[in-house]
């Protein structure tokens, strides 16, 4: 009998083999990671950090931007978004229901809050995610419409708070202010005006947290932890004045409204300190909305040919030669220089006059006979630079613009004594007056009047009034406000500014008429309204003390009556404003300024008899018995009025009549009643009757006409 030869089972001694080695293996890999910091090129150690570590920024808050009296000009703002949890999971096996169960319903509560369709909600909140934004209108909601929203204690809905930058006074000194812009990150950026020239100054330094959490998210105790804390945005404190401003705004809207131009520009400065005290122009735009259609301020960076207010400065340029001679005659009307002519403003002048006359009527023909006798070409070119006209002022405003004074030929030489083929700001102009206002020492301007620490209140930059050396004499000064006297009150029949004149005042000024370059086929614009009517001008005569320059190009109806009217009203009511030299020499006890006190939590009885005490008028908006917010915060100016908002949840319109602007979209804005607003000034007419109960669907429209008020 055979027997079956024994075989060997070689898988077990493979298995085991194989597992020894991959044990091996891992034992070495496990050496070779306690022993060495990195693996493969790769820190570990920093590796599992990194793994755990939560980075975290820590916003700084941005600056407020304010105006000189202190009021608010950009400020933020606490704003939330509506959000609902659809997911029962957020609900778990509790008895309290913290997701949105009736989507229908809901739609239904917040349709009229949000102003939303019922439709879109009910789809939003019907979605299967854990939460959603009810969003475009439950984005950037007021307290006061998150208090009204919670009041209804609907299960799911929640609010994210955030901060935005916010301009309480919407289409306001907006070239100069400029907006920010919310960043996807949440930072807020300057991109325009002071918002942007100082954005580093107003967005301060963030700050940094750093900690280890564990797998479920929570921070791991007894670990380490990084802080650094952020710096706050200092607060910009402007040299405008927001009454003078105000001023300003409704001239130039309601001019640019009659006649509509191509753009308009109405600017003020202090003639003894170079702080520019308004600016407005037209188109502007509201940074809320940011409804923008030019991104140049007007202010310093628009270019243009100014016309025969450069007059002054030819001459005086001559005077301070040595070389004028106001009683020396010329024949007007027409001035041959080589193959070109240069002709009077009028075709035909005015036969023989002398160079005070000339002044007066605005005589090129005039201008054109003192380069020939009296300066020469580069003499007028030392005294356009000398006066500022050939670099930057230097002005606190991003992307200023520096003039073009490019001129050779004689004839090119003869247009510039008149303002013609040159380019020039008016940043530039309201510079060059502060020689005349200044007793012959040019004022740098300046639009910043200081920089605080917002949490120390420390000052850390404060403007100081910059003067040149002594530019001119004591006699020309002398000359050409004699002169200048003489174009807005004169009685000759060529003179050229009296549309200006105001009784008590003692204006002076001088006048301009610039045609137009046709940048795209050469030579000037021929149509009836191609000009660049201007003024430039201060009063009083003696001590002066508002500079004032304005310019507005292509009205529809082609006269100077078109920048006569906004001025003379700006200089009437800044007259009435500062007390200065009225006619009757009396005091203005219509305008006076009050600090406020904060009545913020305060009981609304004190606040309004104390003040009633002070006799400053008080809105009460609200039946509650405590005060949440009001407005104006700071200052008030007499015979307007104060807005007391108070806890009570039954609010009612008021008679919005004779309310300013401001005050109306302050209270509109706050309640969150949509409004329309037709014209500019002081409330005439509301569609509302007063005492109306507010309701989220309420609408009103305000009618506005523009006058002082009394």
């Amino acid at each position: 009998m055979k027997t079956r030869k024994k075989q060997k089972w070689k898988l077990p001694r493979k298995t085991f083999v194989f597992y020894l080695v991959f044990i091996f293996a891992l034992f070495i890999q496990y050496v070779h990671l306690s022993l060495f910091p990195k693996l493969y090129g790769i820190d570990m150690k920093q590796f599992s950090l990194n793994r755990n570590t939560i980075s975290n920024t820590i916003y700084a808050k941005r600056g407020s931007v304010f105006d000189r009296q202190g009021d608010h000009l950009a400020i933020n703002v606490t704003s939330y978004t509506v959000i609902a949890y659809l997911s029962p999971t957020r609900t778990g096996s509790g008895t309290e229901i913290k997701h949105v169960q009736d989507p229908e319903y809901t739609a239904f509560k917040l349709s009229p809050i949000l102003n939303m369709s019922v439709d879109k909600l009910k789809e939003l909140m019907s979605k299967d995610l854990y939460q959603v934004e009810l969003g475009p209108g439950g984005r950037g909601i007021t307290e006061l419409k998150k208090q009204e929203i919670e009041a209804l204690n609907l299960p799911g809905i929640d609010f994210i708070e955030d901060q935005k930058r916010y301009y309480p006074n919407g289409d306001f000194a907006s070239y100069i202010i400029g907006y920010a812009k919310k960043n996807d990150d949440g930072s807020i950026v300057g991109e325009m005006g002071i918002e942007s020239k100082y954005d580093d100054i107003l967005k301060g330094i963030d700050g940094y947290e750093e900690y280890q959490q564990d797998l479920n998210g929570y921070k791991i105790p007894d670990t380490k932890e990084f802080r650094t804390n952020p710096e706050n945005g200092k607060n910009i404190y402007l040299t405008l004045d927001s009454n003078i401003q105000r001023f300003l705004e409704t001239a130039v809207k309601t001019n640019s409204k009659k006649y509509n131009p191509d753009w308009m520009v109405i600017s003020v400065m202090d003639a003894k300190t170079g702080d520019v005290l308004g600016s407005a122009a037209t188109p502007s735009f509201d940074p809320n909305i940011k409804d923008i259609t030019n991104y140049e301020n007007p202010l310093s960076s628009f270019l243009f040919e100014p016309g025969s207010t450069m007059k002054t400065y030819t001459y005086m340029c001559a005077m301070e030669k040595g070389t004028y001679d106001g009683s020396k005659t010329f024949e007007s009307g027409k001035y041959k220089i080589g193959d070109d002519t240069v002709k009077d403003w009028n075709g035909y002048g005015w036969g023989t006059i002398n160079y005070d006359l000339g002044f007066e009527y605005s005589s090129n023909v005039g201008i054109a006979n003192l380069m020939n006798e009296a300066l020469t070409r580069d003499e007028l070119k030392e005294c356009y630079h000398k006066y500022g006209f050939d670099d930057i002022t230097g002005i606190e405003l991003g992307r200023e613009l520096s003039s073009d004074m490019n001129f050779k030929y004689d004839i090119e030489v003869a247009n510039a004594g008149f303002g013609q083929g040159i380019l020039t700001t008016p940043i530039q102009h309201l510079q060059a007056l502060t020689i005349i206002s200044n007793n012959g020492k040019m004022l740098k301007p300046h639009i910043v009047e200081k920089i605080e620490n917002s949490d120390t209140g420390e000052i850390t930059y404060e403007r100081q009034i910059e003067e040149s050396e002594k530019l001119v004499s004591d006699q020309t000064l002398s000359k050409i406000k004699e002169l200048m006297y003489n174009v807005v009150n004169g009685q000759n029949e060529g003179t050229t500014g009296t549309r200006y004149k105001i009784d008590g005042l003692d204006v002076i000024g001088k006048t301009g008429t610039a045609q137009i370059y046709d940048d795209k086929n050469g030579g000037y614009l021929t149509a009836e309204n191609a000009y660049i009517y201007s003024f430039a001008g201060m009063f009083p005569k003696d001590e002066p003390q508002i500079i004032i320059y304005a310019a507005i190009k292509k009205p529809n109806f082609g006269n100077t009556i078109t920048i006569s009217e906004p001025v003379v009203d700006v200089m009437k009511n800044i007259a009435k404003y500062k007390n200065i030299n009225t006619t009757k020499k009396e005091e203005n006890k219509d305008i006076k300024q009050y600090t406020l006190d904060n009545y913020m939590n305060k009981n609304k009885d004190e606040v309004v008899n104390n003040l009633k005490e002070q006799k400053i008028n008080t809105v009460v908006i609200g039946d509650g018995n405590t005060i949440i917010d009001y407005y104006p915060k700071d200052k008030i100016v007499s015979n307007d009025r104060i807005i007391l908002i108070t806890n009570g949840q039954n609010k009612v319109i008021p008679n919005m009549t004779n309310w300013s602007k401001r005050e109306a979209k302050f209270l509109l804005d706050y309640l969150g009643i949509k409004y329309t607003l037709n014209g500019n000034g002081y409330v005439k007419t509301q569609t509302v009757k007063e005492h109306t109960p507010i309701t989220p669907e309420l609408e009103i429209t305000l009618t506005l006409e523009n006058k002082i008020k009394k």
